[in-house]
């Protein structure tokens, strides 16, 4: 009698873990997981449900926007087009060796037969694609709604500075947004499209969006960090590989794995194909591959080194120098159209990654204080542990952080007061308190004011103590 009852209650536990498995199975978006590759759409609106924001006092207007935005979805670059070019003959030997072999393929998905890269043939990569053109596109209609005061003027340059990189993605991509921002407004074909400026600076010296490619100390860091990087990732990759093999009966290596995860971002992101190659992994091991991207991002643009994001306070400083001249402006009365109203900017994840980190963005517990500390930290916690350093949040195709300015001229306590949204969502900043509104001479002192000890040339050129003398002519080496 105890032996059935125990029998049952066995029964039933393990239909029950089964059910739980199926559901967390159907519940997982494998849209939402792939790191900097996620589209903007699918990940914008992933909130922590946990966090209120802030009521906006009343009587507070806003009265300058700035914005960091990265750029829109974008087709993989020549070097990656070629990877994918070479898979497929490596994929049609792996089936054939099987074959060979006599091994049992049931469980060999029909596409893999057979494949060839979408990408055959092309000769160009790196470029905005429709989707990407869409995502900003849209985002400049939502901007313009969500604050019909601040773009209720004609369009000039001065009163809407739009900046982006050299790198034509990123232009493009101010394009498009511009042109859900002022659509309707201009005078320009059946849709009254208006014209508008957009400022690059030179690739040579851009280091308020380009940073990165300017700073030496930073490219001397990343190269000497790639391959400790790759080390840390290859347990993940050779655990999975394994599962493959088993799976498939395929004598899959390392870098097909590798391959085969780029492969799915790709056809998720660009082709809205999820039945392929990401349907090779389970849904553990796209989290586990999710995390090896985001663990190479947090080392090499993030928190991982101070450096990461030091070299950004050029752009931090344009922030606050924006938000300053905003005050004077509204302060001294200028008449409507003679001042600044938004400073609206289009680079890189490389951009919005460091960015998010000056702001203290995406850490956990204590972290912020340890920041404050310039003390080390720990890596993001691993899978199935949960962690706040995602990509897929952090920095999307198209993903951006807002900082809105208003005045507050009713308030007691403060005439002006910062919000910071990240992706359109209000955010916890933890040097506000874990707010996501700040008082601007708190958002200074706590916020800003520590990264400005740090003088860009200082922090990227100076090896040794000593100033380095760098040409005039050089070029900055675009990724």
């Amino acid at each position: 009698m105890v032996m059935a009852k125990l029998l049952s209650l066995l029964l039933l536990f393990s239909v029950f873990f089964l059910h739980s498995n199926a559901r967390e199975e159907e519940a997982f978006d494998v849209r939402q997981h792939l790191s900097t590759v996620s589209r903007y759409g699918v990940v914008k609106d992933v909130a922590d449900n946990s966090f209120v924001a802030s009521e906006i006092p009343d009587g507070c207007t806003p009265i300058h926007l700035n914005l960091v935005a990265r750029h829109g979805t974008r087709s993989p670059t020549k070097k990656r087009m070629k990877e994918m070019d070479n898979l497929a003959p490596r994929l049609a030997s792996l089936v054939k060796e099987a074959e060979e072999q006599k091994q049992p393929l049931q469980n060999l998905p029909a596409w893999l037969r057979e494949w060839e890269s979408p990408w055959k043939g092309k000769q160009n990569g790196g470029q905005l694609t429709v989707q990407g053109e869409e995502e900003l596109y849209e985002l400049g209609i939502r901007t313009r709604e969500r604050f019909p005061h601040l773009f209720d003027e004609d369009y000039h340059p001065n009163v809407y500075a739009i900046k982006s990189s050299q790198i034509p993605r990123a232009s493009a991509s101010a394009v498009a947004f511009g042109m859900g921002l002022f659509g309707g407004k201009g005078n320009l074909g059946p849709g009254k499209h208006q014209a508008f400026a957009v400022t690059s600076e030179s690739r040579a010296s851009d280091i308020v969006l380009r940073f990165h490619d300017c700073c030496d100390n930073y490219k001397d860091y990343r190269k000497s960090q790639e391959p400790s990087v790759t080390k840390l990732k290859e347990p993940v990759f050779d655990e999975i590989t394994s599962a493959l093999k088993r799976r498939y009966k395929l004598n899959f290596s390392r870098q097909d794995t590798s391959s085969l995860w780029f492969l799915c971002k790709q056809e998720v992101s660009l082709l809205n194909v999820t039945d392929q190659a990401c349907a090779l992994f389970s849904p553990s091991e796209v989290a586990l591959l999710e995390w090896t991207d985001d663990l190479e991002a947090f080392i090499l643009k993030g928190y991982g080194k101070a450096l990461n994001y030091r070299m950004g306070v050029p752009l931090l400083k344009d922030v606050v120098q924006s938000m300053d001249q905003a005050i004077e402006a509204h302060e001294e009365q200028h008449d409507p159209g003679t001042y600044e109203k938004a400073r609206l900017r289009f680079a890189h994840a490389e951009t919005v990654v460091p960015f998010s980190c000056l702001l203290g963005l995406f850490l956990e517990g204590s972290e912020f204080q340890q920041i404050q500390r310039e003390q080390p930290l720990e890596h993001p916690p691993k899978p199935p542990q949960k962690r706040n350093w995602k990509c897929s949040n952090m920095a999307p195709f198209g993903g951006n952080n807002m900082l809105v300015l208003y005045s507050c001229p009713a308030n007691s306590s403060s005439k002006y007061f910062v919000q910071v949204l990240h992706n359109e969502q209000p955010i916890p900043v933890p040097g506000c308190d874990g707010s996501d509104l700040c008082p601007l001479d708190d958002f200074k002192e706590k916020v800003v004011a520590p990264h400005l000890k740090h003088d860009y040339n200082a922090v990227c050129n100076t090896k040794g103590g000593q100033q380095e003398q760098k040409p005039a002519t050089k070029v900055c080496i675009l990724n």
